[in-house]
C-alpha cells in the first residue's frame, strides 16, 4: 500500500445510501469492500472528526478541458487537481474548445492521447454532433463516448458550429437509433439574432441579449425533437426558471428528458453582478433573485435533476477582450474546484441538507452516464470519497486555486464548510504532490 492509499475510514456521518449514519468503511482494490460498524476498525487509516461528513465523490458531467490546442485555458493537470481540491472525483469533459474537437474517433483519439499520465481524477469524454458528422456519431459511442454536446446557437469557437433544426433532428435520429444521449445546449439562434446586443460595459445590457425566450423556444425544439424519434435529450445549463412548466409537463408526459443547472446559477443574481465584469459572463446568463429562487425549487422538485460546473475558463486576455465590453469577452465561469462547497453553503442556507446535495452533485450525474460504480458509496463502488467538515471555510482566492488562469466570479467569498479531503478508488490526493498517473480515462460501460 502506498502512503497515499486508505484502507479503512471511520467517521460519524457517512452517507450510505440516503441516509448519514456512522460507519467505518473497508477499502480494497480500489473499492469499498465493507461498510462496517463505526467502532470495528481499530486504529483507522483516515479517522474524520465529527465536524466533518463523508460523502460520494462528485461527479460533474460538464467539465471543458482545452487540452490540446488551447492548453493556456485549461489543461488536464490543472484540471484535474482543481477537481479533486473541490470533492470533484470524477469529470465528463465537453468536446470543444481543444483543437480538434472531439467529433471523430480520430480527434477523440488525439484527446485522450493528451491526457495520459496527466490525470489526478478519473475523466471520462462526451462525443460532439455538429454540421456533416452524424456518420461519425455511431462510431464515437463505440470508441466510449458517453453521448454528444450539440448547440442551437453558436457556440463561441468556429471550430464547432450549431445543428440546425433539420440536422438537429437528424443527430437524434441517428442517437436512438442506437440508443445513445444528446445532451443540448439549448439557446434559439434567432432569438438571440433578435435580440438586442449592442457594444455595453453594463451587465443589464447583455441579460438583454440573452433574453429568457431563447432558452424556453429552443428547450421547446428539444422536447418536440425528442417526442419525434425517442431519443434522450439531457438540456444543459438550464438558467431561465420560465422553461420549467415546459419541463414539468414533459416529465408528465413521459419524455427521456433530463436536466442540469450549475452552481453560478444558485449562488448569484443579477443584481449582485458589477457591470464590465466579465468573470460572471455565461451563456445562457446569470438571471434575477426571483428566477434563482425558482431553480432551487425546481431542484427540490425534482424537475431539475442534477448539478454541474459548466466549467469554461480561458485566458485573462480573452476574458477582458473589449476592456469590459461584455458583448466581447468570453464567456464562462471557471468553478470547478468551488462548485460543490458553494451549493451545499447555499443549500444549508435555504435549509437543504448536504445528503441532498450529495444526490444532485454526485448520484444523478453518474446515474446520467451510466456509471453504476460512481456516485455513491455502497460495498463494490468505487471508493471516491469526499470529506466535508462544516466547521471549516472555503475561502475563495482566485490566484490560490488550482485553475490555470486566476479568474473566478467565486472571487473573494467565504462559503462555511470545505473539502479537506478527497479519496479517488481509496488513494488520496495530495494537493502538493498529486499522482497524476492514478487518474482513470473511463469509457461507457455497455
Amino acid at each position: 500500500m502506498s502512503r497515499d492509499d486508505v484502507a479503512t475510514v471511520r467517521a460519524r456521518r457517512v452517507l450510505v445510501g440516503e441516509e448519514l449514519r456512522p460507519a467505518t468503511l473497508r477499502i480494497a482494490a480500489g473499492r469499498i469492500a465493507a461498510i462496517d460498524a463505526y467502532d470495528e476498525a481499530g486504529v483507522p487509516d483516515l479517522d474524520v472528526p465529527d465536524t466533518a461528513t463523508v460523502l460520494p465523490g462528485v461527479v460533474d458531467t460538464h467539465v471543458h478541458v482545452n487540452e490540446p490546442g488551447r492548453t493556456h485555458w485549461e489543461g488536464f493537470a490543472s484540471a484535474t487537481l482543481a477537481a479533486a481540491l473541490g470533492g470533484v472525483t470524477t469529470f465528463v469533459d465537453m468536446p470543444l474548445n481543444s483543437l480538434p474537437p472531439t467529433t471523430t474517433v480520430a480527434h477523440l483519439r488525439t484527446k485522450q492521447a493528451a491526457a495520459a499520465g496527466q490525470l489526478a481524477v478519473d475523466v471520462a469524454f462526451w462525443g460532439g454532433a455538429v454540421p456533416g458528422n452524424a456518420d461519425d456519431l455511431e462510431p464515437l459511442w463505440d470508441a466510449g463516448v458517453l453521448g454528444f454536446k450539440c448547440f442551437l446557437s453558436p457556440s463561441g469557437v468556429d471550430e464547432f458550429p450549431p445543428l440546425d433544426p433539420t440536422a438537429f433532428r437528424r443527430a437524434l435520429r441517428t442517437v436512438a437509433g442506437f440508443g445513445g444521449l444528446v445532451v443540448v445546449h439549448a439557446e434559439d439562434a434567432g432569438v438571440l439574432d433578435a435580440a438586442p446586443a449592442r457594444p455595453s460595459r453594463a451587465y443589464a445590457d447583455f441579460l438583454v441579449s440573452r433574453p429568457d425566450e431563447a432558452e424556453t423556444r429552443a428547450i421547446r425544439q428539444v422536447l418536440d425533437g425528442a417526442r419525434e424519434t425517442g431519443a434522450r435529450v439531457h438540456v444543459l445549463h438550464l438558467s431561465s426558471a420560465r422553461a420549467l412548466p415546459l419541463l414539468r409537463a414533459a416529465r408528465d408526459e413521459g419524455l427521456p428528458v433530463t436536466v442540469e443547472t450549475c452552481p453560478h446559477y444558485l449562488t448569484f443574481t443579477a443584481e449582485q453582478v458589477p457591470d464590465a465584469a466579465p468573470q460572471f459572463k455565461c451563456c445562457p446568463p446569470i438571471r434575477d433573485a426571483a428566477n434563482r429562487d425558482e431553480l432551487w425549487a425546481a431542484l427540490v422538485e425534482g424537475v431539475v435533476d442534477c448539478v454541474v460546473s459548466d466549467h469554461s475558463p480561458a485566458t485573462a486576455e480573452e476574458k477582458q477582450r473589449g476592456d469590459g465590453d461584455l458583448q466581447q469577452a468570453w464567456g464562462g465561469v471557471s468553478g470547478l474546484q468551488v462548485g460543490f462547497p458553494a451549493v451545499a453553503a447555499e443549500a444549508a442556507r435555504r435549509g437543504i441538507d448536504v445528503p441532498t446535495v450529495s444526490r444532485w452533485m454526485s448520484r444523478a450525474t453518474a446515474d446520467l452516464v451510466g456509471f453504476t460504480t460512481k456516485g455513491r458509496i455502497a460495498v463494490g463502488a468505487d471508493a471516491d470519497l469526499l470529506v466535508h467538515d462544516t466547521a471549516q471555510d472555503t475561502v475563495v482566492v482566485a490566484d490560490r486555486l488550482a485553475h490555470r488562469n486566476p479568474i473566478s466570479a467565486y472571487d473573494g467569498l467565504t462559503f462555511p464548510g470545505r473539502v479537506t479531503t478527497t479519496l479517488v478508488r481509496g488513494r488520496a490526493v495530495d494537493p502538493d504532490r498529486p499522482d497524476r498517473s492514478w487518474g482513470r480515462q473511463l469509457e461507457r460501460t455497455p
